[in-house]
């Protein structure tokens, strides 16, 4: 199975803001991933649509690469703080207020899924068969009211006709 990583260190949002969109698109698949993201009212959605494509590139040029990116997924991907930096602003009476820029490093792991290959079937292998496939079909129980009695036990007047 190959697993892909890409991070962009130094991205000017909080981890906070950036882990709201992340948890968009963890779990999905690339294109699926990337179309959440193109659609999303969140400027920070744009950076992380680069990692992910970088990511993505990056599983590319892995050797044992199946060639097939639909078979990629966002296996995870987070947010974590970065380097904030420390600004000054002038506050009335002389004071200073703090003003704290912060950033984040944004990291998305990307792995393939699996081939899933069918098991042939042989003369008698149980194993083979898709389940149910030798039950006989069970009859239905009918939710009409027809002939039906009632809690009590007696007919109702629309079960008697």
């Amino acid at each position: 199975m190959i697993q892909a990583e890409a991070t962009a260190k130094g991205v000017r949002t909080s981890a906070q803001k950036a882990g709201l969109v992340m948890d968009l698109i963890r779990g999905k698949g690339v294109n699926q991933a990337l179309a959440t993201l193109q659609f999303t009212r969140k400027i920070i959605a744009r950076e992380i649509a680069k990692v992910l494509r970088s990511a993505v590139a990056n599983a590319q040029q892995k050797e044992g690469f199946g060639g097939d990116v639909e078979r990629l997924f966002v296996q995870a991907c987070f947010a974590n703080q970065g380097t904030s930096m420390k600004r000054v602003r002038p506050a009335p009476m002389g004071r200073a207020f703090r003003v704290v820029k912060r950033t984040a490093h944004l990291t998305v792991r990307v792995a393939e899924h699996p081939l899933k290959i069918a098991r042939v079937a042989q003369d008698g292998d149980a194993a083979a068969t898709p389940r149910g496939a030798g039950k006989p079909a069970r009859a239905r129980k009918t939710g009409g009211a027809a002939g039906a009695a009632t809690k009590t036990g007696r007919k109702t007047a629309a079960t008697k006709a």
